[in-house]
């Protein structure tokens, strides 16, 4: 059932095709390497248990949190790390799992610090780009959906902590 303020986007199985083909395309620009993922929270959590599932071969993965929202349905500007990862990163590839890119200025706080951790290789996967809000040029390597500039939610991505757990992503109005 779709609440009435969500118009859909994307449906489940569209999501669900896509992320099969990511987890094809990340495997198979590092074939047999342990790739170790880092979920940036809370909103690319479902994205990553469903690129985890489908990927093949050796990963390990990590989760650390940041913030430049709060309760806005745009970006403050200003990027907090709330949570950081449980392991080193010294010489081990690394993708970052990012539920959606926008400003890009989040990504590049994040780049920069991951690193400078020393990883052998540092990629990045998101679920939806949105090029029209973007502030700063960022690399972003695995790119799910590109998307016109609308606030969505579901699949994890939240309104004030609300509709993560919608099945599809949709626009409120």
């Amino acid at each position: 059932m779709t609440p009435t303020d969500v118009s859909i986007l994307l449906t489940s199985d569209a999501l669900q095709t896509r992320i099969r083909e990511l987890a094809a395309e990340i495997r198979r620009d590092a074939p047999g390497v342990e790739l170790h993922f880092i979920c940036v929270l809370k909103g690319a959590f479902l994205f990553l248990a469903d690129l985890l599932r489908a990927m093949k071969g050796p990963v390990t993965v990590d989760f650390l949190a940041v913030t430049s929202y709060g309760t806005a349905t745009s970006s403050s500007g200003e990027v907090r790390l709330v949570k950081d990862l449980d392991t080193g990163l010294q010489g081990r590839d690394v993708i970052i799992v990012e539920d959606i890119v926008d400003t890009g200025l989040t990504l590049h706080y994040l780049q920069d610090i991951l690193r400078a951790r020393g990883p052998r290789s540092l990629k990045t996967a998101c679920l939806l780009s949105k090029p029209a809000r973007r502030k700063i040029s960022v690399d972003v390597e695995y790119i799910g959906f590109t998307i016109e500039d609308r606030f969505v939610v579901g699949y994890g991505l939240d309104y004030d902590e609300r509709y993560r757990n919608l099945p599809f992503i949709g626009a409120l109005p």
